[in-house]
């Protein structure tokens, strides 16, 4: 029989993915985001081969910095599986493009402005290099790695989201805290699950030892 937590952790994350990555449109929108402002970030401190980091609600968005204002990342995208036509996947996704794509499993890395990328949010630069310690590998070497990527690819909740693609392109080796300590939960919420209906039969179970004891 196969483990559930898995299947119940991307389920889960499958939900929450969408209320993090659904952009509220205007009223009479036709669908687009709006346009982000140019010039919004500084990118002077910015370096060739950064893993730049947008905490949001409930996940962080990750991308690799090319250079020039240009930020490589992996977004859940439909469009890819349809055509290959750069000038219309290079287009900003659209909230029914990414929910089409989180639903099959279907994703493109992409490479777009620094406003693009972080749509608003705050940035940090190379956050998780201290989890990995030597393992950082030479930022143009990051930089090539996210490069040779750049279009249609698979895409999991658990296996390949856009911290997988930043973790192995900077430090060799896909990995996702975000997504390990959510199953961690999960599992924490099934064994507690348990516990409570171990604690239920277990008290059922005393008040009929109770009540023939009793008669």
């Amino acid at each position: 029989m196969k483990n559930p937590v898995p299947q119940a952790a991307s389920l889960l994350l499958e939900k929450l993915l969408l209320l993090v990555h659904v952009r509220p449109l205007p009223a009479g929108s036709s669908g687009e985001p709006p346009a982000a402002a140019p010039g919004y970030y500084d990118t002077s401190c910015f370096k060739r081969g950064d893993l730049l980091e947008v905490p949001r609600t409930l996940f962080i968005h990750f991308g690799i910095y090319l250079g020039e204002n240009r930020v490589a990342h992996l977004m859940p995208d439909i469009l890819p599986a349809f055509t290959g036509d750069r000038r219309q996947i290079q287009q900003v996704v659209t909230n029914k493009r990414l929910i089409l794509g989180v639903i099959t499993k279907t994703a493109s890395i992409r490479v777009d402005t620094v406003e693009d990328f972080a749509y608003g949010g705050s940035i940090l630069v190379n956050h998780m290099d201290r989890l990995f310690e030597d393992q950082v590998l030479g930022s143009e070497e990051a930089a090539r790695r996210a490069e040779k990527l750049v279009g249609a690819t698979a895409y999991s909740l658990l296996w390949n989201n856009c911290e997988h693609f930043v973790t192995y392109c900077r430090y060799g080796a896909p990995v996702s805290f975000q997504t390990d300590k959510f199953c961690e939960t999960v599992k924490m919420i099934i064994r507690d699950q348990r516990s409570v209906l171990a604690s239920v039969l277990v008290g059922l179970a005393s008040i009929v030892c109770l009540d023939l004891t009793a008669a």
